[in-house]
């Protein structure tokens, strides 16, 4: 919330273990995004792909997102990001999680 700007290649990683419904929205956010919505196995789900900055109109994920992926409007499309992509993280595994806190 409140950034300005976003380097191209970082990214905004959120993590829900359990899996679950998600929803976000883009109260305080100043920038447009993608978020890339993935399951536990790291495999893509859902994108919307340029959300609006302030819009406070929720954007519905799915049923059981593991983690959402933040970055900047437009570069899901530039990568070839779509549903069926896996993404690769430490954190999608098939037991539980094994990150710190």
């Amino acid at each position: 919330m409140f950034r300005e700007s976003l380097p191209n290649r970082s990214g905004m990683l959120f993590v829900f273990d359990p899996p679950q419904p998600v929803a976000f929205w883009m109260k305080n956010t100043l920038i447009p995004l993608d978020m890339i919505f993935l399951d536990r196995t790291g495999t893509v789900t859902h994108v919307h792909e340029r959300a609006i900055p302030g819009d406070l109109t929720p954007i519905e994920g799915g049923d059981a997102i593991f983690a959402v992926l933040e970055i900047n409007a437009g570069l899901s499309a530039r990568y070839s990001i779509g549903v069926g992509t896996q993404m690769q993280h430490e954190i999608f595994s098939q037991g539980p999680a094994i990150w710190p806190c």
